[in-house]
């Protein structure tokens, strides 16, 4: 399945008031999810084996590094959880990092909301306009997004403009 993204990744002192926030526009919580993303070295894009209780999908994509709504392209195949798919891949492919995490799951129609408490590195909060079929287009993405960081008073220096792996990686 491939599909269009804007979304932003940033900092959050308080989890708790973007769940309020969340409750009170009426979103959908799917639920919290414990889950550990397994980053693979690839010569393009990233790709990311990800498990969980609620998602599990191994997840290639291109996105540029840059704080604010940025577009992403996307390949999802959805799995279920499968310690033998992570295997073939680890000898395949050599692991880069592994990030483990806490995640609450919303949804306003097209709009996913993550509320992340990722290990070693804090709260986060991540969202995500998606175009699944193409009949949204990027503009509308766009705009979804700043009303959602409007709304959530984020501020330009808590927004982050790299992955949780490149994070990781550099012991953020």
């Amino acid at each position: 399945m491939q599909r269009l993204n804007v979304e932003i990744k940033a900092r959050s002192e308080d989890p708790e008031e973007i769940r309020q926030l969340l409750d009170q526009q009426q979103a959908e919580f799917l639920g919290t999810d414990r889950q550990t993303d397994t980053y693979f070295k690839t010569t393009k894009g990233r790709l990311k084996l990800r498990e969980g209780n609620i998602e599990n999908a191994l997840i290639h994509y291109y996105r540029s590094n840059q704080a604010g709504p940025k577009r992403s392209d996307i390949s999802m195949y959805k799995s279920a959880q499968s310690a033998e798919l992570k295997e073939v891949l680890a000898q395949a492919l050599e692991v880069l990092a592994v990030v483990t995490k806490r995640r609450s799951i919303y949804f306003i129609e097209n709009v996913k909301f993550h509320v992340d408490e990722i290990e070693e590195l804090g709260n986060f909060v991540e969202i995500e306009a998606i175009d699944s079929d193409g009949s949204i287009g990027e503009e509308q993405l766009r705009k979804q997004c700043q009303y959602y960081l409007d709304l959530f008073k984020i501020r330009a220096e808590d927004l982050i403009d790299v992955s949780y792996s490149d994070m990781v990686l550099a012991g953020q």
